[in-house]
């Protein structure tokens, strides 16, 4: 099949008017007539992942974060984006990535259904209803402590980051996999007990705990990796036929 006939079943599933308008989607490098038969699916495209798709023959580099986000004045190999764009095209690899548009239609719901939130509610909408994170109601009353342990088991995870007393009982949450420090203002207003989320700054965490929010910090990575297997089962699905390799999941960082 075409690297076109691939991109053409992906947006749409998940087109990419649903991307924000800051973001950078689709087909990033590459040739759409490249006959493709084997695909590589990473949250990121670090030169890890790029000798992994190499290492795999695959014609195709799937991502969630799109390498290029700025306009690029040069390609060269003088920065890392440049040397791993040459790295690419050298390989005969396209390179598409999909970022907010599966954050919208896909990870905001898939997130949510692991938690096994109920009475779920778009966040913060994007476009006709669909949106950015879920709001809903846990699966029981828990303890805040329980709360994090429940994120941990659910997204498979060695730890948390938590702004809160631990004793406070939570009974609805917002999720926002990703950076969520712009959902905070959000979550608070739909009046949520807890927003978890990643990358959340020192002081976004404590003025939330000071206004009566919770906050549970899963990284950014901790709920995003969700998205390779998703994407995994999606083509497989889709493409019978197609050789399908994802990244390993593991934090791209240790904690000592």
């Amino acid at each position: 099949m075409r690297c076109q006939d691939i991109i053409e079943r992906i947006e749409k599933r998940f087109p990419r008017e649903y991307a924000c308008s800051w973001d950078n989607v689709g087909l990033l490098a590459g040739d759409r007539e490249q006959e493709t038969d084997t695909v590589y699916i990473a949250l990121d495209a670090t030169d890890e992942v790029i000798d992994a798709a190499a290492a795999a023959g695959a014609q195709l580099l799937l991502t969630h974060h799109p390498m290029i986000f700025g306009g690029l004045k040069s390609v060269t190999k003088d920065d890392y984006t440049g040397e791993r764009l040459i790295r690419l095209i050298r390989g005969g690899i396209s390179y598409y990535a999909m970022h907010t548009n599966y954050d919208v239609l896909g990870m905001a719901d898939l997130a949510a259904g692991m938690l096994e939130l109920t009475e779920t509610e778009v966040l913060e909408e994007v476009l006709n209803g669909e949106g950015i994170g879920r709001t809903g109601r846990l699966p029981r009353a828990m303890t805040l402590e329980e709360c994090a342990q429940h994120v941990k088991t659910c997204f498979s995870l060695p730890n948390v980051r938590i702004f809160g007393e631990l004793n406070k009982m939570v009974t609805t949450a917002a999720v926002s996999p990703g950076s969520g420090k712009s959902m905070a203002r959000p979550a608070f207003e739909a009046g949520v007990d807890v927003l978890i989320s990643g990358d959340i700054d020192h002081h976004t965490g404590i003025d939330m705990a000071d206004c009566g929010m919770a906050v549970i910090d899963a990284g950014h990575y901790g709920i995003e990796h969700i998205y390779i297997e998703d994407m995994r089962k999606l083509l497989e699905k889709e493409f019978p036929s197609l050789k399908i390799y994802t990244a390993p999941v593991k934090q791209p960082f240790q904690v000592l």
